[in-house]
């Protein structure tokens, strides 16, 4: 059974899943998307054994969305830890991430490798390597269009929330070849209707490419943020994905056990468009 918890960190009040009992799993979604986007993987983890926790990130609700917040990749790595140390027993815990999730898993993996044991990353190369390609790839950048386009000012906001949130839906069509999942992305739409959670699911953008959204209190994580990555890692991506020709390049920035892997038939969101060959990839590299 999959409940709804929350908990209280030092920074802001965390909204989760939970489902299960054993070693601790955490999965972190990303954009546009929220913990929901988890429901096989908790089902199936739980069933495996392991107590699986899915946080609704930083301003995503019925998670805090915190006034003036930062939304820089340190601010979220650091969320992560402090999510682990309150719910967790003190041991390391193992971590999974898409999109964004796996954004922040990349920096919660090299500044804090204390607090996960193995990690599964999904669709996203590791942000130096997507950084490198772009400077070299006029179709990676295309593809990263909506990382420009949501730089300006109220235009992003409205062009979203237009037409019940159509632009949304269409990203979602755009990156999983087969789109099933209209009922997922109802549960987004109403949930970026609640007061502040659209402008913080930019911020998270807008954070990426401008140094002055990024908190100085968290320039210590951020210097770690580009260490060599010694967790073990398994990185997997759709075949019809083009983020996937980014994986055997980005090797140089593990120090530790490193793979990648292709998911047959499946786009950005391989977790949902394949969810049992992705839960046996996790299950297996956790084993």
């Amino acid at each position: 059974m999959i409940e709804l918890k929350e908990v209280q960190t030092p920074a802001l009040r965390i909204a989760f899943l939970e489902a299960g009992s054993g070693p601790t799993v955490v999965l972190l979604h990303g954009f546009p998307d929220n913990a929901w986007t988890w429901e096989h993987q908790l089902n199936a983890l739980a069933g495996a054994g392991y107590r699986v926790l899915a946080p609704f990130l930083r301003g995503y609700p019925p998670t805090e969305i915190p006034a003036g917040g930062y939304y820089d990749l340190a601010t979220l790595a650091n969320d992560v830890a402090e999510f682990t140390d309150a719910t967790g027993d003190g041991e390391p815990v193992f971590l999974v991430g898409q999109d964004w999730g796996a954004a922040i898993s990349y920096g919660v993996l090299a500044a804090f490798p204390e607090r996960i044991r193995r990690a599964v990353i999904l669709a996203i190369p590791h942000p130096r390597q997507i950084r490198r390609t772009l400077r070299r790839s006029p179709k990676h950048v295309i593809r990263a269009f909506h990382w420009y386009l949501f730089q300006l000012p109220w235009l992003p906001e409205r062009l979203l929330r237009a037409r019940d949130f159509a632009f949304l839906e269409w990203l979602w069509k755009l990156w999983s070849p087969d789109y099933t999942d209209r009922d997922h992305v109802g549960r987004i739409k109403d949930m970026m209707t609640e007061p502040g959670a659209l402008e913080a699911s930019l911020a998270y953008y807008r954070a990426l490419l401008r140094r002055s959204r990024q908190d100085p209190a968290m320039a210590g994580v951020r210097e770690r943020l580009n260490r060599p990555i010694e967790v073990p890692t398994r990185v997997l991506c759709g075949t019809q994905d083009m983020r996937r020709e980014m994986l055997e390049q980005q090797r140089e920035y593990f120090s530790g056990d490193y793979e990648w892997g292709l998911v047959e038939d499946a786009g950005h969101f391989l977790h949902r468009e394949k969810p049992g060959e992705v839960n046996r990839l996790i299950i297996g590299w956790f084993a």
